[in-house]
């Protein structure tokens, strides 16, 4: 996956600017699980329209600087739905906290227990805000395929964070029950 193909994504709905694709449509909705900053979208898209992926217009504005409009080429289109037939490999699994776990058995039980209740926290946090979404339950979606992938995509994420939090609970009682560190 790469982040032209969220583009691609985005821009077959409807045509935009770069700011509008990350303020209003994609924080609202993939930036969950695929985040990327101003600058990574504008990139993109000079790359994408080298490839003849996207086009542009400019959108003339009297009391502010012009407007750059991207839209989708009939090549995005179809390069869109070559990577949507596609199957992707399964990803890189990169956990920064992960790693601090594996080498904390030098500090003492409170510090490691301190960590773990911190990314309770966190995911508590995280969880709140995926529930705070607005979209209507998988059952009443029988028939808009836009948004039943995005309530399956964020029922995923609800999945994930329950199992975190699961996990978290057990690694907490696991190190409440560790012999003190030597040292």
């Amino acid at each position: 996956m790469s982040l032209a193909h969220a583009i691609l994504g985005i821009l077959n709905k409807l045509p935009m600017t770069g700011y509008d694709l990350k303020t209003q449509h994609f924080d609202a909705t993939i930036a969950h699980f695929w985040p990327a900053d101003q600058a990574q979208i504008y990139r993109t898209l000079d790359k994408m329209a080298a490839q003849g992926w996207v086009e542009s217009q400019t959108e003339f504005q009297e009391d502010r600087p012009n407007r750059k409009v991207y839209s989708i080429t009939g090549d995005g289109r179809a390069e869109l739905e070559r990577w949507l037939a596609s199957a992707p490999p399964l990803p890189a699994y990169r956990e920064p906290f992960l790693v601090q776990l594996f080498f904390a058995q030098g500090l003492p039980n409170h510090k490691i227990i301190a960590l773990l209740e911190g990314q309770v926290a966190a995911h508590r946090e995280r969880l709140a805000h995926y529930h705070d979404i607005p979209l209507p339950p998988l059952e009443a979606l029988a028939h808009d395929r836009d948004t039943t992938m995005r309530r399956l995509t964020l029922e995923l994420g609800i999945a994930v964070e329950h199992a975190y939090l699961r996990w978290l609970e057990v690694a907490i009682d696991a190190v409440c029950r560790l012999p003190e560190a030597e040292g």
